[in-house]
């Protein structure tokens, strides 16, 4: 981000997935209008923010290690008769809470998932408690805590999104969870199930595009359960929103994750072969190919479910690219059951995945299961899963190859001269070309595929050139 002339500076650091992107671009826009600039650092900073992850084990130990670097800066400040607000947001927030602030008592606010539209007041919280001890007054606590679930939603709160970056933007719709996998904290970090309204989403999503938005990313921690109320009073699917938002003037891309299987209906498989608009690339996680595992993981879906579904969504959409989640390791998982995992892959042949080894998540069922994997196992099974996957998707990355695609360019690459994209499939473009070109669709010739990105050539046209 660019550093603004502003009275203040806030430097937010993210972690994590898309959501936490989106939420982190919304605090600033809710700290803007209190003259806060972006800071490239934090030492430029008066205001950090962190925006934590909770989903992998040790993520709470990263945060608490950059709260220390933190706490140094804070106190060179000091020194200096100046001073560093410090805030801890997301969802190490919303788990922790104030023994946040107990372990590292340099931090100053700590602000959970569904409270960060408040930061306005927590930060004249803390402004009033550091003016009432430099007059000598003693007060309980070192900072300030809000990991409430309101009952106001904080998109009700919320300014309308600043800027666009490089023609695309992420639209949170949907947050929370209510199927309760055994391995997962979101539903004890980001609560139940919640669907913004729809005349909400389509306005926000109509801003963005009149931005300068040609893609718009739908995010949701289970999107496809999507249950936004109409004007009208009915309740529109993902599949009715998505509809209706393919027809803003100038939206040229819609994509949506993160999808649940359960939730994966007719209408939404009836959209990918409907509406042009929606890419040909779904994150469909399924976790595991055992039918054994995923019942102990409680996904309520089976393997043959999984890959009835793949058909269909194939059959509406042929060139439809899939992604999925794996963990491997988890508890009871068999030599057997991790051959199933392999053989899933194999007959799906996914176009990329994440994949991880099973880390225990406190609080979760998962955690207190009986027969939990060794960890020379689960790594030698992650890197055996991790090299299939690399396979596929090498193989999905050179059936492009020779095809011409619209690519939108978003940033610069390392070498000179070099720009970045990504193709209707996701895939990460590297062509030469004008900076001029980000924040564009360009058709763009695909000349060599590799295992993680492909090599392009923009076709040089008039329009191309101006």
């Amino acid at each position: 981000m660019t550093l603004e002339k502003a009275q203040k500076r806030v430097f937010i650091r993210t972690y994590g997935c898309q959501m936490n992107v989106y939420d982190s671009d919304r605090m600033a826009d809710v700290l803007r209008p209190l003259g806060y600039g972006m800071a490239e650092t934090p030492e430029q900073a008066d205001l950090v923010v962190l925006n934590t992850c909770h989903i992998r084990e040790h993520a709470s130990e990263k945060v608490y290690s950059e709260l220390g670097r933190l706490r140094d800066i804070k106190n060179e400040r000091r020194a200096e008769d100046r001073d560093l607000t410090i805030a801890v947001a997301g969802c190490v927030a919303q788990a922790e809470g104030a023994e946040i602030m107990t372990r590292q008592p340099a931090v100053d606010i700590v602000v959970g998932t569904q409270a960060y539209h408040r930061l306005p007041q927590l930060l004249a919280e803390v402004e009033r408690k550091s003016a009432l001890r430099k007059a000598g007054k003693r007060l309980p606590g070192a900072g300030v805590l809000d990991t409430d679930f309101p009952v106001e939603s904080k998109f009700d709160n919320m300014p309308s999104p600043q800027g666009v970056r490089a023609g695309s933007a992420f639209l949170s719709i949907q947050e929370g969870c209510d199927k309760f996998c055994t391995f997962c904290v979101v539903p004890y970090t980001r609560g139940a199930e919640y669907s913004r309204p729809a005349a909400s989403v389509v306005a926000e999503a109509r801003a963005l595009a009149a931005a300068g938005a040609l893609e718009i990313t739908l995010l949701g921690q289970n999107v496809n359960a999507y249950h936004g109320e109409a004007a009208d009073g009915s309740t529109w699917s993902l599949a009715r929103l998505i509809r209706e938002i393919a027809e803003i003037d100038g939206l040229a891309r819609i994509r949506y994750m993160t999808s649940h299987p359960r939730d994966m209906d007719d209408a939404l498989i009836s959209a990918h072969g409907d509406v042009p608009n929606l890419m040909p690339y779904l994150h469909l996680p399924v976790q595991s190919g055992s039918d054994r595992i995923l019942a102990a993981m409680n996904r309520d879906h089976g393997r043959d479910h999984y890959l009835r579904l793949v058909d269909r969504l194939r059959n509406a959409r042929p060139d439809l690219a899939l992604s999925s989640d794996f963990i491997v390791g988890f508890p009871g998982e068999s030599d057997s059951d991790f051959d199933d995992t392999m053989r899933l892959i194999e007959q799906v042949g996914f176009a990329s995945a994440y994949s991880f080894r099973y880390s225990r998540r406190p609080g979760t069922p998962g955690a207190a299961m009986d027969k939990q994997v060794p960890e020379n196992v689960s790594v030698a099974r992650l890197s055996a899963l991790q090299a299939l996957i690399g396979r596929t998707a090498h193989d999905f990355n050179i059936s492009k190859k020779g095809t011409t695609v619209p690519v939108l360019f978003y940033e610069t690459g390392r070498k000179p001269g070099q720009i970045i994209g990504k193709t209707p499939w996701l895939q990460s473009v590297y062509a030469l070309g004008t900076p001029r070109l980000i924040g564009r669709i360009v058709e763009t010739r695909l000349i060599e595929g590799y295992a993680n990105s492909l090599l392009g050539e923009i076709a040089l046209t008039e329009e191309v050139a101006a």
